[in-house]
């Protein structure tokens, strides 16, 4: 039997911080692609302890280059003398090494795979990203979006600092976004200001503010949810169909959503005109919400920023302004 050992060129350390090659490990039974099943049970019996992690066996040619996978427990259902490459799936799951350490973590997700190979440009074997690797990197990266969602800058290994930082860490963190709100907030303030006397003139109107605003918070936080999970998992994704099937989602949830509104208006202040200015504002407001969600996100991802980072209190801003001035501009167009 040949046993390899991984070695790479690069140290762990020269890739970047957060990247599949800096979390890879090398202490992996690592064989070449011809060996027999029975092979690979006594190089575990005998070197088993050596290794990090057993999950898997990687098969390689003379060039290192990854041929095929096979499991653990593949190795207790087949014959000794059956090939180990006969048993490998025909499509590998891998990483490069300069992957991100959340789309590592999402690619295992999404194959249902405990470990992730790491391989270079010419597919050479150059470590593995481990499960409690993965299962770590998945608990990181859950704490530091729900952390951005609420409005705090990013922070470094934020499942211990958050709990162990003094008061003027959480000070400085915190701050940023919630200044940034706040003009946000006087913007607002601004368009409601424009419009005071529409206001004056029918009090019922400011009554739905809070409806019109929520409305495009909640719909565009679930399209944009969706929408960064869905860049995270696919890197090739089809933006054309991809937008086509969330704007007819969309639209359906607009067109209920704005008949709502109508019919418990109409039934509450008995004003056809104002439940229909209310119908058709939430309708724009819906669709306006899914553009934000959708849009923001792929530019931040366009200019290689984090998508994630146009979640929260960024796009919050951006909606509540928008939503406002849509519906005050249909009020004034139909009232």
């Amino acid at each position: 039997m040949q046993q390899t050992e991984l070695k790479d060129t690069q140290s762990q350390s020269d890739y970047p911080e957060e990247s599949a090659g800096r979390l890879m490990t090398v202490n992996v039974p690592v064989v070449h692609k011809d060996v027999t099943i029975g092979d690979i049970e006594q190089t575990l019996l005998q070197e088993g302890g050596r290794f990090e992690t057993i999950n898997y066996i990687y098969l390689v040619d003379v060039e290192n280059k990854l041929k095929g996978i096979v499991s653990i427990k593949d190795l207790f259902h087949f014959p000794k003398a059956q090939i180990a490459k006969e048993l490998s799936p025909k499509k590998l799951v891998t990483a490069n090494a300069y992957t991100d350490q959340e789309q590592v973590a999402l690619l295992a997700l999404k194959h249902g795979i405990k470990a992730v190979p790491v391989v270079d440009n010419a597919g050479k074997l150059l470590g593995v990203v481990t499960s409690d690797t993965i299962l770590s990197v998945l608990h990181s990266e859950n704490v530091e979006d729900a952390l951005r969602f609420a409005g705090a800058v990013k922070i470094d290994n934020p499942a211990v600092n958050i709990i162990k930082a003094k008061s003027w860490f959480h000070f400085r963190k915190r701050l940023p976004w919630l200044v940034i709100g706040l003009f946000g907030g006087l913007a607002a303030a601004i368009v409601v200001r424009y419009f005071e006397g529409t206001l004056e003139e029918q009090i019922a109107i400011a009554a739905f503010i809070p409806v019109v605003v929520y409305m495009a918070d909640a719909v565009g936080a679930q399209t944009q949810t969706i929408f960064i999970r869905s860049l995270a998992l696919t890197h090739d994704l089809d933006m054309k169909k991809y937008v086509w099937r969330e704007f007819k989602v969309n639209l359906s949830l607009a067109i209920l959503l704005g008949l709502l509104i109508f019919g418990f208006s109409f039934l509450w202040i008995g004003s056809g005109i104002l439940s229909l200015v209310l119908g058709i504002s939430i309708m724009l407001t819906v669709l306006m919400s899914m553009l934000v969600a959708i849009a923001l996100p792929w530019l931040f991802q366009k200019f290689h920023y984090d998508p994630a980072i146009a979640s929260g209190p960024f796009a919050t801003i951006i909606r509540d302004i928008t939503s406002l001035i849509i519906y005050f501009a249909v009020v004034s167009l139909l009232l």
